[in-house]
C-alpha cells in the first residue's frame, strides 16, 4: 500500500468528528462517515458542528459502504461489536483497520473478526473536545499514536503517515506501540475514572487528595501491567499527573461527559479490565475494584 486514497470512519463523537474534519480537508468525498439510516437523515438535516462550524461530511450507511484503504474506528468500547459489523462492506483485500478506542481490548476484537494482518494498533491522546448533541467544542485536536503490533514501519504505516501529514493530523509511531497503549490505558483508568466519580474537571487534580487517589489507583494498574510484561513505571504516572495540570482546568474527561449526560461509561474496560487481569495474575486491586463498583452503582441507580 503506497497511498491511502479512501477512508471510512465510524463514530462521529468528540473523537471521530474532529479526526474526520481534518481528513475531510484532503479526502473530500473519499472520506466515508459510516452511520445508520436514522443518523444519516439527522446529520444531513441538522449537521455536525465543530467550534460552531458545520461539517460537510459524506455520510453513508453500512449497506452503502464499499471497500476502502483504511477504516478508522472512533466509537466507544460499548459500541465495538456494532461498529465491527457496520464496517464489514468496507473491508477489502488490502484494507487496514485502525482503532482509536480507549483501553487494550478493541484490537483483539478486530483481530478475531478480520484477522491480525488487517489490524493496526492505535489510540488518540491530548484531544480536548466536548460533544453536546452534535455541537463539538474543540480546544485541542490531539495526536494519533499508531503502528504495527510488531513495531515494523511498514508500507501501510508510511502511507498513513503521509495521509496524516497532508491532513495536518499530529501523529506518532512509537518504538513500542503496546507500551504506548498501556501508558494511555493508565491515564484512562486513573483520570477518567476518578474524574467521573468525583465530577472533577482537569483542574481538580491540583489538589493533593486527588493526586493521592490517582497514585493509589495507578499503582495497581502498574503492577498488573508489569505482570503482563509491560514496563509501566511510577515515574510515568507522576509525569501524567503533571501533564494533567497543563490542560484547560475547566476541561472534562470523556467519562465525566458521559456521566453528566447519563450515558453508560467505559468503566468495564478500565477498572474492570484491571480487576480481571489482577485476578488472573493473583494481584489484589482493591482501589480499582471499589472505584469500579462506585461507577457501576452510579449508573444503576439512575434506572430507579
Amino acid at each position: 500500500m503506497n497511498k491511502i486514497n479512501s477512508v471510512a470512519i465510524i463514530g462521529l463523537g468528540a473523537v471521530g468528528a474532529v479526526v474526520g474534519e481534518q481528513l475531510n480537508s484532503v479526502l473530500g468525498e473519499k472520506l466515508f462517515c459510516v452511520v445508520d439510516e436514522t443518523r444519516k437523515q439527522r446529520y444531513e438535516k441538522n449537521g455536525i458542528f465543530i467550534n460552531n462550524v458545520r461539517q460537510n461530511f459524506n455520510y453513508v450507511t453500512p449497506e452503502e459502504l464499499k471497500p476502502v484503504d483504511l477504516v478508522i474506528i472512533a466509537t466507544k468500547n460499548l459500541q465495538i461489536e456494532e461498529a465491527l459489523s457496520s464496517i464489514k462492506n468496507g473491508i477489502g483485500s488490502e484494507t487496514a483497520v485502525l482503532s482509536l478506542l480507549n483501553g487494550i481490548q478493541s484490537e483483539r476484537e478486530i483481530e478475531k473478526l478480520y484477522g491480525a494482518a488487517k489490524t493496526l494498533y492505535g489510540f488518540i491522546i491530548d484531544l480536548q473536545s466536548i460533544n453536546l448533541s452534535g455541537n463539538i467544542t474543540c480546544m485541542g485536536k490531539g495526536k494519533i499514536v499508531f503502528g504495527e503490533k510488531n513495531n515494523e514501519v511498514s508500507l501501510r504505516v508510511k502511507a498513513i503517515q503521509q495521509l496524516f501529514d497532508e491532513a495536518k493530523i499530529k501523529y506518532e509511531t512509537p518504538e513500542n506501540i503496546e507500551l504506548a497503549m498501556w501508558k494511555k490505558f493508565l491515564i484512562n483508568t486513573v483520570f477518567n475514572s476518578l474524574g467521573a466519580i468525583t465530577r472533577s474537571t482537569y483542574g481538580g487534580f491540583k489538589f493533593d487528595v486527588m493526586q493521592d487517589c490517582a497514585r493509589k489507583v495507578g499503582y495497581e494498574v502498574i503492577e498488573v501491567a508489569n505482570a503482563e510484561g509491560i514496563a509501566l513505571t511510577k515515574e510515568m504516572l507522576e509525569d501524567d499527573i503533571k501533564k494533567n495540570l497543563t490542560y484547560d482546568p475547566h476541561g472534562k474527561c470523556s467519562m465525566l461527559q458521559d456521566t453528566e449526560a447519563q450515558r453508560k461509561t467505559e468503566n468495564p474496560y478500565f477498572c474492570g479490565t484491571i480487576c480481571k487481569l489482577g485476578k488472573i495474575h493473583g494481584i489484589k486491586t482493591p482501589y480499582c475494584e471499589f472505584l469500579g463498583e462506585l461507577l457501576e452503582g452510579t449508573e444503576l441507580v439512575r434506572e430507579i
